[in-house]
């Protein structure tokens, strides 16, 4: 009988926090002064952490997916952008340009063999999906599913588009310094650290909402109740 494939480990939200969020805003705030590392300097180490860090992540869990490579080319961009000088405009535009492309692109999907709402929210590492498809060809609602991940996709690309224009709002409210002086770098870690609760909670929120939306369209259409719809944890190995 062959043996089920090892489930994928899960990412430790605290250490994402801290190589992305809390790491580079301490750099680009507090050591980023011309009698400390400098801007340029600053700018290369704060950057290094989460981009450090999408490595090591993609090398222990060895998953990749559209939106990680979205990140990381972001961080990319916001490095280049800033030793190029580009303006608080430009940055604003970077900043918009990454949530409005995935949203996109979520909507774009649809049309593929594989939407991203498959990825993000009705997953199996989460869903048990098979059992939802098997429940949904016994009621014969495949076409009201159909619909009802649609909708999902809708809430879900809204979701990015919201993102996006706070990021936006953001970056014009905070980056005001010219690029690639110590005051720029304070900024961009002030910009960073803010994202947190003021773009991605909201964000995160309207997610949770398309997926409460979702959950309960697959009870309604399968007969299934929520923790028949979630996929049940491996059973760990009889200790002998």
């Amino acid at each position: 009988m062959p043996t089920a494939p090892a489930p994928a480990k899960k990412e430790n939200l605290l250490i994402n926090l801290v190589f992305n969020i809390l790491i580079p805003t301490l750099v680009l705030s507090k050591l980023s002064k011309d009698t400390l590392l400098g801007p340029v300097i600053g700018l290369v180490v704060a950057l290094a952490f989460p981009l450090g860090y999408g490595v090591w992540d993609y090398l222990e869990r060895r998953k990749a997916n559209f939106i990680s490579i979205i990140g990381f080319a972001s961080v990319l961009l916001t490095g280049g952008f800033a030793l190029m000088h580009v303006s608080g405009m430009g940055f604003a535009i970077k900043e918009a340009a990454v949530p409005a492309v995935i949203g996109v692109a979520v909507l774009l999907s649809l049309k593929t063999k594989t939407p991203l709402v498959r990825t993000m929210l009705y997953n199996d590492q989460v869903i048990d999906v098979q059992r939802v498809d098997d429940a949904l060809a016994v009621k014969g609602n495949r076409k009201d599913f159909d619909r009802l991940l649609f909708n999902a996709s809708c809430l879900l690309a809204f979701s990015f588009l919201v993102s996006a224009v706070l990021n936006f709002g953001l970056a014009r409210y905070l980056l005001k310094s010219p690029a690639g002086t110590a005051e720029f770098n304070a900024e961009l870690g002030k910009m960073h650290f803010l994202s947190w609760p003021v773009i991605v909670i909201p964000s995160m929120a309207m997610m949770m909402f398309a997926l409460w939306r979702l959950l309960s369209g697959i009870k309604k259409l399968t007969g299934l109740e929520f923790d028949s719809i979630f996929k049940a944890p491996p059973e760990k190995p009889a200790k002998s």
